[in-house]
């Protein structure tokens, strides 16, 4: 199996899950396609049936494929792909560069849930949330988001931000919208032209939540979300 930067590290299961999923969200295996059988794919893949059947089983469960008796393994309809998955996220922006559409969706979608958990957030957050949002917010102003460090952080000032809206169901979207951050800001990144600094945006939903203004915080962090997009290269008519 051929080998590239991303799936170093991985088992040879998940590295094969990680290739086909990028094949399918990239357009090379279309919905409704069937893949061969066990003992062929493996073969042709160089691995053993046991990890063939892992990758598949992994490409199921986040609704990429399916597996019928006797109809063997097909690719899913679109809408059935799970694809607030961290990994599908993952995989869509290693796959190229996502349509323009796809980045919408997403920052549509951080658009309806961020400013509301920034507004909750600034009637329910703790001390202890308040210093890990300064925390994460010094490392992004020290290293930069152009860094590993600086996303990581980058992520978790969002992640808390989710968790301190006190909303459990709200709380569990946080990989997946931190996914969804982690993967904009590297694209955004890695764009030609050098990208605007945006700590002071980040700064103002802080302190909108750290003084308990939930108008501030929610206003701080459409505007936030707004400008991201625009740094894109893309219209923020939909945030």
């Amino acid at each position: 199996m051929q080998q590239d930067d991303g799936i170093k590290g991985l088992r040879i299961h998940q590295a094969l899950a990680r290739q086909i999923g990028i094949a399918i969200l990239s357009g090379e295996h279309q919905p409704g396609e069937g893949f061969g059988g066990e003992i062929e794919q493996s073969e042709a893949h160089g691995i053993s049936r046991t990890a063939y059947r892992e990758a598949i089983r992994i490409l199921t469960a986040k609704g990429l494929l399916e597996s019928r008796p006797k109809a063997g393994t097909h690719v899913t309809p679109r809408a059935r792909w799970n694809m607030l998955d961290p990994d599908i996220l993952a995989w869509m922006f290693s796959s190229g560069k996502p349509d323009e559409r796809f980045i919408r969706d997403l920052f549509e979608l951080r658009g309806l849930i961020e400013p509301a958990a920034a507004a909750l957030a600034a009637a329910r957050r703790s001390e202890e949330q308040v210093e890990q949002m300064t925390g994460a917010l010094e490392i992004m102003r020290r290293r930069g988001l152009a860094t590993p460090e600086g996303r990581d952080a980058d992520q978790l000032f969002h992640a808390t931000i989710l968790q301190a809206a006190g909303n459990e169901p709200l709380a569990s979207l946080a990989s997946s919208v931190g996914a969804a951050v982690t993967w904009t800001t590297q694209f955004k990144q890695d764009q030609k032209r050098k990208p605007r600094d945006p700590i002071a945006e980040h700064l103002a939903v802080l302190e909108g939540i750290a003084t308990g203004d939930a108008l501030r915080a929610r206003m701080a962090m459409e505007d936030l979300l707004r400008l991201a997009l625009i740094d894109m290269g893309l219209p923020a008519s939909t945030v």
